[in-house]
């Protein structure tokens, strides 16, 4: 099936206005949607491998950068996870017309998770959702809490922190903003009503979201539904044909 773009949708207003780009493949079936990590974009590994399914599949995906990622207009420091919802659901908005499938990784879960709620909240529909280890409050959970006193200080003080990365040479800048807009987005302070079947895949060697965050999560889902699938040598990134194997499976299975 053809692939279209990338195209650009406009998102925001004023001051926070910014350009998303947008590649969408046409065909049949639920549209897949891939929601990336942080700091990742709509052509790492997984998100291509997706894509690549698609196209041998006849079937439609869509995938983005968030502000201030790959090819997207914004500035970085600007940005929350609110910011990166409202493009999501600009996103949805623009190219979805029945119940999707989410696919998200990492914070991308978090962004998942959020839209899907909000589409149950106001009677929309979703096919189903696949998280690879999902960084629900993430900002509080993995970043705040692991602060060291001094840490929390000088971000207090100064606004960001930059934080080493292992993705990247340059460090990654926390922001002030995105923890205190995080706690307003948090999701593990109650149950996940996420409107549709939910199948995690989480690896156990995963340092950046540990799978003991995975398994808090699943105490806010529903236990009909949902399906945890632990990979015991997996990593974070899980992008090694085995991974992208189950990855696909996932979402094929919900297709």
């Amino acid at each position: 099936m053809t692939e279209t773009g990338p195209e650009f949708l406009d998102v925001g207003r004023g001051g926070a206005a910014r350009r998303i780009a947008v590649q969408v493949r046409d065909g049949s079936g639920p549209p897949v949607v891939w929601l990336g990590g942080f700091r990742s974009d709509m052509t790492a590994t997984k998100a291509t491998a997706l894509d690549d399914w698609a196209a041998a599949t006849g079937r439609k995906l869509v995938r983005f950068d968030y502000a201030a990622h790959g090819t997207s207009g914004g500035t970085f420091t600007d940005c929350t996870i609110s910011t990166w919802l409202e493009d999501a659901e600009a996103v949805l908005g623009a190219h979805v017309d029945e119940a999707p499938i989410l696919v998200g990784s990492s914070m991308g879960g978090w962004i998942a998770c959020l839209a899907a709620r909000a589409r149950a909240a106001r009677g929309g529909k979703t096919a189903g959702l696949v998280l690879i280890a999902p960084a629900l409050d993430f900002t509080e959970d993995l970043i705040w809490n692991r602060l060291s006193d001094a840490a929390r200080a000088m971000m207090l003080r100064d606004g960001v922190l930059k934080k080493p990365s292992a993705y990247a040479p340059e460090p990654d800048p926390i922001t002030l903003a995105l923890i205190e807009d995080g706690r307003r987005n948090r999701m593990l302070d109650g149950m996940l009503e996420l409107g549709g079947p939910v199948h995690v895949l989480q690896g156990m060697r995963d340092s950046d979201v540990p799978h003991t965050h995975a398994l808090k999560i699943l105490g806010h889902l529903p236990a009909e539904g949902t399906v945890l699938t632990l990979i015991a040598d997996g990593d974070h990134r899980l992008s090694r044909p085995q991974d992208i194997a189950r990855l696909v499976a996932a979402v094929a299975e919900i297709a």
